[in-house]
């Protein structure tokens, strides 16, 4: 039986803004740009019982909270701030997944420290982080990953919650059916409408009930209700792609769009690590004022071996967009894609 801890750093873009400019603790913080397009990036706890959340619009939350200050993220600083977290993790376990800057699983069945329990691992680790950062960080134990996710935001902020493995039937019970992963609103829907709103609800369908209304995710399902999960901690996800976006104040034409890119293109390029894998495709992305999406790439002979070769990659894309002048655009953004190993790649043969 495995032994995660899912560690969640709390309000962290927020709580790093706090941490740095002490004239912000204890005041409703809202990481955004300010604009009618923005969307909340994160809210501190203060702002929070104003009913301000991640993915508002930032418009939206200056109208529930007046007084709350806004904030423009600084994702560099929080990159760096995340590197020092990892590091800490590291210290506990080799088997460790990312699922963003702020959160990742670990697997401690065998710590470093060969602490006692996965209890313990945990505790340590958020005293660590606490010491270290100044920051608070919520962790949740359980014998798997998708259990040990709940437990980590069942006593936030600061808090550590654990599931021992007799408890999981009772604790699971009466959940709403919401709360595990991979149910959002339109299977919440299905499964009320068969009268499923607990988890506990769910455990009493057989799996081919469940089979026959939802295909493969039914037995996912049934296997999550009874508290399953055999998903091992995948310490070295492979980056798929990168990319960053801009949405405008105001419509914009397309003959105009060639400063953002090239601003794009450097924010891009600054989250480019050095790992041994390089990126090979460019993407363009706009959205029309409509809402019509549009994606153009293009994988070139060779890999953008800079940022100025991915603004001129981009820039061509740009330059091929085949709709009408009188097209408006209310975002555009840039993305590298298609990552592959250098290792893999052929080397060119000596010609002497």
């Amino acid at each position: 039986m495995r032994k995660i801890v899912h560690v969640d750093m709390d309000a962290f873009y927020a709580s790093v803004e706090q941490r740095d400019n002490p004239e912000l603790r204890g005041r409703p913080v809202v990481v955004a740009w300010l604009g009618k397009r923005s969307v909340v990036c994160a809210a501190s706890y203060e702002a929070r019982p104003y009913g301000i959340h991640s993915a508002m619009p930032a418009s939206r939350a200056e109208r529930l909270c007046p007084d709350a200050v806004f904030v423009p993220p600084d994702f560099t600083r929080y990159r760096k701030v995340s590197t020092e977290v990892r590091a800490i993790f590291e210290r506990y376990t080799d088997l460790i997944e990312p699922l963003s800057l702020d959160e990742a699983y670990l697997d401690v069945t065998q710590n470093k420290p060969q602490l006692a329990t996965a209890t313990a691992v945990a505790r340590q680790i958020r005293l660590d982080i606490k010491q270290e950062t100044q920051l608070n960080a919520s962790a949740g134990v359980a014998p798997n990953k998708f259990l040990a996710k709940i437990a980590s935001d069942w006593r936030k902020p600061d808090g550590l919650f654990v599931i021992q493995p007799h408890e999981i039937e009772d604790f699971l019970t009466p959940l709403p059916v919401r709360k595990l992963p991979g149910v959002g609103k339109a299977t919440e829907a299905s499964l009320l409408a068969l009268g499923i709103t607990t988890v506990g609800e769910l455990r009493e369908r057989p799996h081919e009930e469940l089979s026959v209304r939802f295909g493969k995710f039914g037995r996912r399902l049934y296997n999550l209700a009874r508290g399953e999960d055999s998903n091992a901690v995948k310490p070295h996800r492979l980056r798929k792609s990168l990319s960053a976006e801009k949405t405008f104040e105001d419509d914009r034409q397309i003959t105009v769009l060639d400063e953002t890119v090239s601003e794009l293109c450097a924010r891009v390029w600054r989250q480019l690590d050095a790992s041994v894998r390089e990126p090979h495709t460019v993407v363009l992305k706009l959205k029309t004022a409509d809402f019509r999406l549009i994606t153009r790439s293009a994988t070139p002979s060779r890999p953008p071996a800079s940022e100025q070769a991915l603004y001129e990659c981009a820039s061509a894309l740009l330059r091929h967009v085949d709709l009408p002048d009188t097209t408006r655009y209310r975002l555009v953004g840039v993305g590298l894609s298609n990552f592959r190993d250098r290792a893999s790649e052929p080397m060119q043969p000596e010609l002497f």
